[in-house]
């Protein structure tokens, strides 16, 4: 596959080189002057011409269709002196060009027209939010630690069920059907079991793009949504670091180059090294009595997060990052259960450019294992582990106004899988299977419309599937202020998770590759295939009311045709371990943002539907929420901004669950026929569930965070970031679930002060 992507590649290539024989093409980077860090989104516009464009996350930019020549190069960005450089567009080389930018000592005001406006305008955006470090340190957070999971919790389609043990539910999607990706890598559980905290470190974030439906053709094996996070390279200039301290947790960061970047040409190399330990399980006890399971027992969660990352980047642009990670989680609460899961990973990725070709390549070498073991006061233990081995090499080329991006993927998976369900019947699994995929996208941008066609193809080994999956984005500008955008796409999934939607409270996530074994669908024939299946349609409008507001409007339909669940039924050996469900989800998103150089006001309404058929049934999921409204508001202000308010609110309507009808004394019969069922005492009690799944409603959710933080400054490279933070302000009851045996209400977390010191140098 690799030798017949190499074909392709150098037709391409051939081709395009024909049709710009007299034009030229330039590339480069763009950096802050003082830590080296690249420039994401900044202008450059080539001079006496209408050539331009704007750079990537990775601070990267390329311009192409210029007729051979040396022309002025204007870069500008918010916050940074324009600056001026010489650049020569050639037929025979591919220049590349290295643009420092220093910090602006004037305030620059209202800029008309940022770089993320004309993004708006040139790419296709459907169902995609990018969102960077500066937002979610500006979010009000539990226990004044700004963290990513509380931030993706205000995005229009995201379901959060709760503080403790919570998992996020995009756009009716199931966690095992959301791909996380961290630097590339899948990581299969991201999120600890105190609800607050991603193992993902905010000051090392650069870029999160949450797509949550309708993703184009670089993006498979998930069928409702990715949120794909990529990391910042270490200070490319000096040493520096943070320190961190809250009731919830310590931190610390330290970076540094290893080659210094010079300021226009030579190699550098850097590194940054994170950790951060909680401490809530003892602080708990005396801080936080009122929200703690008993005096002795505090909040059971306790977490640490290791991150690594080594960066290389040549003097011609080209990168190279070597990463590790090691993630661990427990939850130890002796009337309850006892769990812990760790993530432990790492890769090496590269984006290569060659001095005489104008197409980049880029890939991927990495691993990334999670296992998870529970023993619960009432059951049997169970454990899971899931192992992943990742192969991927990507091209791209970036025409004047088009854009090539294809590539293959290789995956190595191993599961193990142990878990007795309630009727005593064992369900193990221990499986290889391997997953192959290729890509294609194409983009294409006129006046007033953009266009990109996709396709992936999947072969799943284990099941022998085969599976074409096409995809499609386009925008339309009505005008620069009113613009139209829709996609549609098939996707694919093997994974299964034995996490059941009947429960309210998930700590157990363990993972299942897709069964070998035949089984039966709805209509009660063998299925013809053993995939998960989804169907995406999005639509919506963009418009930008003002140059401070914009407003988004989607609708979207997900067509879930085939579900593979956990029989978790099963009780005769000769049951399938497996079954069949079909759903969908549908509904319509609004989200408005206002925003100034001291305010940052966004506000969401989401209405949706989430349903799922067994077979017996049409129910809703334990996550149907039908209204969510979020309110963000954040004001900077003061002569250097150094104080910063923020403000969020959070309204939802009550989770689905299923009534109880009555109880009944549960006997195991562990002897079978010759169990003492006549003079032995049960040492259970059973649950009749109410015929109709997920029929009740609980009450309504609605909470209020605020924090304040004041940047106290001591010279050029020392500050310090000192932040006060309530959750849950007007201590609101939150119902968390009911607890049936005990026959009492559990509650979300309670007003929950908190305050944390940030030393940064």
């Amino acid at each position: 596959m690799i030798r017949i992507i190499s074909l392709v590649s150098g037709i391409l290539l051939f081709g395009i080189s024909v049709m710009m024989a007299q034009e030229g093409s330039i590339r480069g980077h763009v950096y802050d002057v003082d830590s080296g860090e690249p420039i994401a989104f900044a202008n450059l516009l080539v001079d006496g011409t209408d050539k331009g464009t704007n750079t990537n996350v990775e601070g990267f930019f390329t311009i192409n269709g210029v007729n051979v020549g040396e022309y002025d190069l204007k870069v500008s960005y918010i916050g940074y002196e324009e600056k001026t450089i010489k650049v020569k567009f050639s037929k025979s080389n591919i220049n590349y060009y290295k643009v420092n930018l220093a910090e602006s000592g004037v305030s620059t005001g209202v800029v008309n027209i940022s770089a993320d406006r004309q993004q708006a305008r040139s790419e296709v955006r459907i169902s995609k939010i990018q969102v960077s470090k500066k937002r979610i340190k500006a979010l009000p957070s539990t226990g004044s630690d700004a963290d990513i999971v509380q931030y993706l919790q205000v995005l229009p389609g995201i379901i959060s069920t709760g503080d403790q043990g919570g998992q996020l539910y995009i756009r009716g999607g199931s966690p095992v059907q959301n791909k996380i990706l961290l630097d590339g890598l899948t990581i299969y559980n991201p999120f600890h079991s105190i609800g607050f905290y991603s193992t993902f470190e905010t000051e090392l974030i650069r870029n999160v793009d949450v797509l949550t439906g309708g993703f184009n053709a670089e993006h498979g094996g998930r069928i409702s949504a990715v949120v794909d996070i990529s990391t910042r390279e270490g200070n490319k200039k000096k040493i520096g670091g943070q320190l961190s301290a809250s009731p919830f947790m310590v931190k610390g960061l330290i970076e540094g180059p290893i080659i210094s970047l010079k300021e226009d040409a030579g190699s550098a190399a850097s590194f940054v090294l994170t950790r951060k330990q909680s401490i809530i399980e003892n602080t708990s006890t005396s801080l936080y009595s009122h929200a703690s399971v008993n005096d002795s027992i505090g909040l059971p969660f306790a977490f640490s997060d290791t991150y690594g990352k080594l960066s290389f980047v040549t003097s011609n642009g080209s990168k190279f990052n070597l990463f590790g990670f090691d993630f661990d989680d427990e939850y130890n609460n002796p009337l309850v259960s006892k769990i812990g899961w760790k993530n432990s990973g790492g890769g090496l990725t590269f984006d290569i450019l060659p001095v005489t070709s104008s197409l980049k390549f880029g890939g991927i070498v990495g691993f990334s294992k999670y296992n998870i073991g529970i023993e619960e006061t009432n059951s049997d233990p169970r454990r899971s582990l899931i192992r992943e081995y990742l192969l991927g090499i990507d091209f791209d080329y970036f025409g004047s106004d088009f854009s090539i991006n294809y590539g293959i993927e290789v995956k190595s998976i191993r599961t193990e899988f142990e878990f007795k369900n309630p009727f005593g019947v064992t369900l193990t699994q221990e499986q290889n299977t391997t997953e192959l995929s290729g890509f294609f996208k194409y983009r294409k941008a006129w006046d007033k419309l953009v266009i990109e066609p996709g396709i992936r193809f999947q072969y799943y080994a284990s099941l022998g599937n085969f599976s074409p999956e096409p995809r499609l984005g386009l925008k339309y500008n009505f005008s620069d202020a009113t613009r139209f955008k829709a996609a549609a796409g098939i996707y694919t999934q093997n994974l299964i998770s034995i996490s059941n939607e009947r429960d309210v409270v998930n700590l157990f996530t363990g993972f299942l590759s897709g069964p070998e074994t035949q089984f039966r669908g709805l209509d009660g024939n063998p299925v013809d295939s053993k995939l998960q299946i989804a169907r995406h349609l999005v639509a919506g409008v963009e418009q930008d009311l003002t140059d401070k507001i914009q407003i988004n409007v989607e609708g979207y339909f997900k067509d879930f045709s085939q579900l593979v669940v956990i029989n978790r039924n099963k009780t005769l050996p000769s049951d399938s371990e497996y079954s069949v469900e079909e759903g969908e989800a549908y509904g319509i998103d609004f989200s408005l943002k206002y925003e100034t150089p001291s305010w940052y006001i966004w506000s969401t309404y989401s209405y949706g539907f989430v349903k799922r058929n067994d077979g017996e049934q049409i129910y809703p999921t334990i996550f149907d929420r039908r209204h969510n409204v979020n309110f963000l508001a954040t004001y900077t202000f003061g002569a250097d901004k150094d104080w910063m308010l923020s403000a969020r609110w959070n309204l939802g309507s009550g989770f689905p669950f299923t009534k109880t009808q009555g109880f009944y004394n549960h006997q195991r019969l562990e002897d079978g026929i010759d169990s003492d069922y006549l003079t032995s005492n049960p040492e259970e009690i059973g649950i009749i569930y109410s015929d109709e799944r997920n029929g009740g409603r609980l009450p309504y959710y609605h909470r209020l965070d605020l924090s304040a933080q004041k940047t106290v400054t001591f010279s050029d490279n020392i500050n310090m970031e000192v932040v006060a933070s309530v959750s849950n302000t007007y201590d609101r009851d939150n119902i968390f679930y009911f607890d049936r045996i005990r026959y009492e209400r559990v509650d979300q977390l309670p007003i929950i002060p908190a305050a944390a010191i940030r030393f940064n140098f």
